[in-house]
């Protein structure tokens, strides 16, 4: 028998490994079964090269459960270890400077398994005792027995072992019992192991027998030894890809189509990404991608690996050049990783240039699936933008698909406005905004229809690639303005006319929660409506960013500003001004003639004040102008509330704001339930 200490330099390892790898304790069983599948690859290599001459047989691992004496034993019949080999493998653990270790490490266990190479001592988080049995597959080897109770003092004892290979026995600690139920190993080995290349055994299979499941003589495989990823796409059916989709995610719709990765220079990367149906976000958290090294699952938390606008892709990604055991820094400085990155996103953009190029009908009619993942793209990664513009979709009103450049020849003929600027006319909602696009289309304009969760952000993208071209929504001006030919024209309004008008109307537009409306006057043409609301597309733009970026706040709680734009060309406009005039000229006129007398003094006063100091003016002429000032606000009171009266007695102008608020889908609750009133009152 020989008796030994382990050889570390701190006075115990088992404590830090316990205290710093307990929140991912778990692992141990992954480490264990990963040892277990590499011993047995290695002999099959040394068989093929003619250095082991034996039988293979049975090539195995198992796992199994002792409730009675509290045991976790894992089993492989791979190349074993010699006693020496014990020694150098498990004893002489061989790190120094422990202090500087703990310090470095201790907020990452990943880092502490992967830096040291720990995986076996992490069997010690939820063991009391841990036991190696093992034989050497070397000719005229003696079976040893390593025992170690989590000190660093171990034992080591020839034994009698007639097969090959390793047994790791772990003796589960009381605080760990979790690990002798059947379905707790049950769900990690199917997290952890389910691809390994070599068949994993857990129990038996079952059958149902007088009423109920009862174990069969076969024993039960918990792993799919070669999964899609691991075989060449030209051996895969469609069927084959969409069935490995549904073993990966159970009880989710069919994936839209899929990217086969194969890779052996500069790094080696096999996997399968698909491109899913996203209902919603819960689904994007639920099925993510999962990484997988040398066939074992590492983790579903890619960051790092894959670029972040295909984190909403779903799928397998294996590259035994990503170590097991990855901390999150490591991810971040690895060059294999980021070249890893670079190649997944290049190779994303190649087959979607492919399946547009050979399938562009299918890929219209995917494209609105797709695009979100299109979009974020463009927006984060220049490099995939550069490929994307080839084949990003423009959507229109009437369901037709261009691409950015056929877009650009379609309406280069007719929405090039006085400057040369290309206007891009569009919707975000077809329904609410049905007249304008009518309107609009009236005119002989495309509309577009931009109505995706990243196209405000991708409007500005857009604005910023594309030469001499803005974005202008369809309800953001009155259909002439949209595309200027011409200098605008001025309505053959009187400014006192304006005056007078801006009062009637804003005098009777209904309260509506944080919103603001500005009137103003447009020649639009007899065929338009006589009352519309349009909305500042700068302004409406901010808010919908602030809506979905931290630290534009302010924007999104000002209220929304509207314009009520008055068509000075409709009769009914007309028909309003002139009986306003012809009402009111008689009241207004004596308060206009005083108004302006008011006006002349204080403009005197301010004059002969202008360039003195507040000292220097005698307190007579300050009170002058104050009393003139507060005259002049008196009287302009009195003007609106004379407009004012007039405005609630003529029910034409109420109607024709609440038409206008009505199209845009603004006139709800009480104002709904007076139009109506109104509405029938007037028929």
């Amino acid at each position: 028998m020989q008796k030994g200490t382990i050889g570390v330099t701190t006075d115990n390892i088992f404590p830090i490994i316990k205290k710093f790898l307990y929140s991912d304790h778990e692992i141990f069983l992954r480490e264990l079964v990963s040892n277990a599948v590499d011993a047995t690859q290695k002999l099959k290599t040394l068989s093929s090269f003619g250095e082991f001459k034996g039988e293979l047989g049975q090539m195995n691992v198992t796992v199994s459960i002792d409730k009675e004496n509290g045991t976790l034993t894992i089993s492989d019949r791979g190349i074993g270890m010699t006693a020496e080999e014990i020694d150098k493998y498990i004893n002489q653990i061989a790190f120094s400077g422990a202090e500087e270790f703990l310090n470095k490490y201790k907020n990452d266990a990943n880092a502490i398994i992967g830096h040291f190479g720990l995986g076996f001592y992490s069997s010690f988080m939820v063991s009391k005792k841990v036991e190696i049995r093992t034989l050497s597959y070397k000719e005229g080897a003696q079976a040893v027995m390593w025992t170690c109770d989590g000190s660093p003092a171990y034992e080591m004892t020839e034994i009698d072992k007639k097969d090959r290979g390793t047994d790791i026995i772990l003796y589960i600690d009381d605080e760990n019992k979790e690990f002798l139920e059947k379905e707790r190993i049950s769900t990690l080995l199917k997290k952890y192991c389910r691809f390994l290349p070599v068949p994993v055994i857990f129990g038996k299979e079952q059958e149902w027998k007088d009423g109920k499941y009862v174990d069969t003589d076969k024993d039960l495989i918990i792993n799919d030894m070669e999964p899609a990823w691991t075989k060449k796409p030209t051996e895969l059916t469609d069927e084959d890809y969409k069935k490995f989709y549904a073993d990966l995610y159970p009880g989710i719709d069919e994936p839209l189509f899929w990217i086969h990765l194969n890779v052996d220079y500069p790094f080696k990367l096999t996997g399968i990404l698909y491109f899913p149906k996203i209902k919603n976000n819960i689904d994007i958290n639920r099925y993510k991608i999962q990484l997988y090294s040398n066939q074992v699952f590492v983790t579903d938390s890619v960051e790092g690996i894959v670029p972040d606008f295909l984190m909403l892709l779903q799928g397998v990604i294996d590259s035994p050049d990503i170590p097991l055991n990855v901390s999150r820094s490591y991810l971040q400085s690895d060059s294999n990783v980021k070249k890893i990155s670079t190649y997944i996103t290049k190779k994303v953009a190649d087959r979607l240039q492919e399946i547009f190029n050979t399938n562009r009908k299918e890929f219209e009619e995917k494209w609105d699936d797709i695009k979100l993942f299109i979009e974020y793209g463009m927006l984060s990664d220049e490099k995939f933008y550069e490929k994307a513009e080839k084949f990003a979709l423009f959507k229109d009103t009437d369901n037709k698909y261009y691409t950015l450049e056929e877009y650009k020849k379609l309406i280069e003929g007719n929405q090039t406005d006085k400057d040369g600027t290309l206007i891009y006319i569009y919707a975000t909602d077809r329904t609410a905004q049905y007249n304008y696009i009518e309107m609009a289309k009236a005119k002989g304009y495309d509309v577009l229809l931009m109505d995706g969760q990243l196209d405000t952000h991708f409007i500005g993208m857009l604005e910023q690639k594309l030469t001499k071209s803005r974005f202008v929504r369809v309800d953001s001006d009155v259909v002439e303005n949209l595309v200027r030919k011409e200098d605008k024209s001025q309505p053959s309004l009187t400014p006192d006319q304006r005056e007078m008008m801006t009062v009637v109307f804003k005098s009777q537009i209904p309260s509506l929660e944080k919103s603001d409306f500005l009137v103003m006057f447009e020649p639009a043409g007899t065929l338009a409506q006589p009352v519309m609301i349009t909305q500042n597309e700068f302004m409406r733009r901010m808010k919908d960013m602030s809506a979905m970026q931290p630290g534009m706040s302010f924007y999104g709680e000002m209220p929304d500003s509207y314009n009520l734009i008055i068509n000075t060309d409709h009769p009914l406009s007309k028909k309003v001004i002139e009986e306003t005039e012809a009402s009111c000229e008689k009241e207004l006129k004596p308060i206009k003639e005083e108004l302006l007398a008011v006006n002349e003094e204080i403009e005197k006063l301010r004059e002969t004040q202008k360039d003195k100091k507040d000292e220097e003016i005698a307190i007579a002429d300050k009170e002058a102008l104050k009393s003139a000032e507060e005259k002049a606000d008196g009287l302009k009171k009195q003007e609106e509330e004379l407009l004012t009266k007039f405005a609630n007695k003529i029910p034409l102008v109420s109607q024709l704001i609440d038409l206008a608020l009505l199209s845009n889908n603004m006139l709800k609750g009480e104002a709904l339930s007076k139009f109506i009133k109104r509405s029938v009152e007037m028929l």
